[in-house]
């Protein structure tokens, strides 16, 4: 199981350190940078939202190396009441709702359902799992994605998707890698965020509200989407091993554990110059 050692999220960023704490930047009107109690974590997420004015609060969650899931932040669905969840080993975080995938292959979600974004318990054999605004993806073992939630935009046209070993999904559009390092999408491209028919050798995937972001097996980076706070300018970016997409921030851990940020940086979400230590990801 490939665990998340960045997350990002409509004004925060979070990043695991390889002694199991967590550090973050960015807003904390909410609490969702209070993460400093944190420890025996192996993974984390972060509630992604659009960009608008009547959006922004956000939550942050971290997969505890027992199987146990702790919350911090925005809490008015329930997308952070998560105390009683067990035997988890990978997490996603959308917009109002946390998702839980546990070591049977099973799926459990709590938070906001008006869109059914939260219906996953028929789910089953699923090895990933990935939430957007309103919509869930599961990657299936058999290289295939269940989804749940709104399809409006066709980001949930996925039944056809296959070979798949990784998947991402944004504010209105979702994201699959294959296994032979190409990457499909699904769903809203009025931004380009689904331009990525041309990419090769990936081995990672990102999703931010209207940006795409993919890590090559050299360790450079790839972006496709909207630019206009400057989060696909990655072209210089070298030796990263993990990526992560904001709602208008993308970010970057280097090889030696420090990290790397560009875009949106109105909150210090940005601000991670600083960081060290972090968590080397297992190889893909």
């Amino acid at each position: 199981m490939r665990h998340s050692v960045l997350a990002a999220g409509r004004r925060h960023t979070v990043g695991l350190k390889a002694d199991g704490t967590v550090v973050a930047a960015g807003d904390n009107r909410l609490g969702q940078c209070a993460v400093d109690g944190w420890h025996g974590i192996v993974s984390v997420a972060a509630g992604n939202v659009h960009m608008a004015a009547n959006t922004g609060n956000a939550h942050t969650v971290g997969l505890r190396a027992d199987g146990t899931v702790v919350a911090a932040g925005w809490n008015r669905h329930g997308q952070c009441e998560t105390g009683d969840w067990r035997d988890i080993v990978a997490i996603a975080a959308g917009w109002c709702r946390t998702v839980g995938l546990r070591a049977d292959g099973s799926v459990v979600a709590v938070g906001r359902n008006l869109e059914g974004e939260c219906e996953t318990d028929g789910w089953r054999d699923i090895v990933a799992i990935a939430a957007g605004d309103w919509h869930t993806l599961g990657l299936r073992a058999d290289g295939t994605v269940a989804w749940t939630g709104n399809n409006r935009h066709r980001q949930c046209r996925v039944d056809e998707w296959r070979d798949i070993v990784a998947v991402a999904a944004g504010y209105l559009h979702s994201v699959g890698l294959r296994a032979d390092g190409t990457v499909t999408a699904a769903g809203s491209n009025h931004a380009g965020q689904c331009g990525v028919d041309g990419w090769r050798d990936i081995v990672a995937i990102a999703a931010g509200s209207l940006h795409m972001v993919g890590l090559r097996a050299d360790g450079t980076v790839v972006t496709a989407g909207d630019n206009r706070f400057g989060q696909c300018e990655v072209g210089r970016w070298r030796g990263i091993v993990a990526i992560a997409a904001g709602c208008a921030h993308t970010v970057g851990l280097r090889a030696d554990g420090t990290v790397v940020a560009v875009g949106d940086n109105s909150h210090g979400q940005c601000e991670v110059d600083g960081w060290s230590g972090l968590r080397i990801p297992e190889t893909p």
